[in-house]
């Protein structure tokens, strides 16, 4: 399972590489819709929509919600800013359903599954308007993306390696049993040097520098965030993993989880402190 895991990250990441540094922000846009709508058809399948018909429905909404803003756009990003910062707004109340774990587990209840199939749309249309509004930016957009989706890569990675080594205290038991403080330490740690390299490499001087690194905190909490809720969500449901679409690492869903809720965070800290 590890060689058929590290198989699949080697092709997985220069395509991705490729992608966000040679598309075109329109076509990039595309593609990773395709992406964040197949992760959002393993969310409504972990939200209890087990019938293909209504998911591909629902799916087909989401996608002409991306269509609209695209088209409404109109050569401005004010709606890709506004659905940015729904985003982060919609990640804070994520924060406290984590708190109480026991809502929405029952997956037969009509309105739990109505609140987590809202909370899908709130969670991939934002990330995917922040990831459009990043690349577009006037100034090596490119390269802020890459900076913010490498930052939560090292996050992921610096998190298991830490907690693998390190990890005695849990840091969300009901949850996510695998995760630890010490984890989540030497994840943040690890996202901030990248962020700080990516960060230089794509134009930041020094002057910026505290609030790359601010920003880039709060976005690798967040990514912990979206991890733990999807977590939260294959509780409720009683699976491992959201799919079994990418060998040897379950769903799209397992891989962009983390994504989802940093993305937001990064986009809006970025006009923020005007890096």
């Amino acid at each position: 399972m590890t060689k058929t895991r590290v198989i699949a990250a080697l092709i997985m990441a220069p395509a991705a590489i490729c992608a966000i540094l040679l598309l075109p922000t329109q076509w990039l846009a595309a593609v990773v819709a395709i992406v964040c709508l197949t992760g959002l058809w393993e969310w409504f399948k972990l939200s209890g929509i087990d019938d293909s018909l209504p998911r591909t429905v629902l799916v087909a909404l989401n996608l002409l919600l991306m269509v609209l803003l695209v088209w409404g756009s109109a050569g401005s990003l004010v709606l890709f800013q506004i659905c940015t910062l729904i985003g982060v707004a919609w990640w804070l109340l994520a924060l406290g359903w984590l708190r109480f774990f026991n809502f929405g587990a029952n997956q037969s209840d009509g309105s739990a599954r109505a609140f987590k199939l809202a909370a899908g749309t709130l969670a991939i249309i934002p990330a995917w308007a922040s990831l459009v509004l990043i690349h577009a930016s006037p100034t090596n957009g490119h390269l802020w993306l890459l900076t913010a989706l490498a930052m939560v890569w090292a996050a992921d990675s610096g998190a298991y390696f830490a907690g693998r080594h390190f990890g005695k205290h849990k840091l969300a038991p009901r949850i996510s049993p695998n995760k630890t403080i010490e984890g989540l330490l030497g994840g943040l740690l690890a996202g901030l040097a990248v962020a700080a390299g990516f960060g230089l490499m794509a134009g930041l001087d020094m002057a910026h520098l505290p609030g790359l690194l601010v920003v880039a905190t709060v976005a690798v909490l967040a990514s912990v965030l979206g991890d733990l809720f999807e977590s939260l969500l294959k509780r409720h449901a009683g699976a491992k993993d959201s799919g079994n679409v990418i060998p040897g690492h379950g769903g799209v869903l397992d891989r962009i989880d983390g994504v989802l809720a940093a993305l937001p965070v990064f986009a809006l800290g970025k006009e923020i402190f005007g890096f």
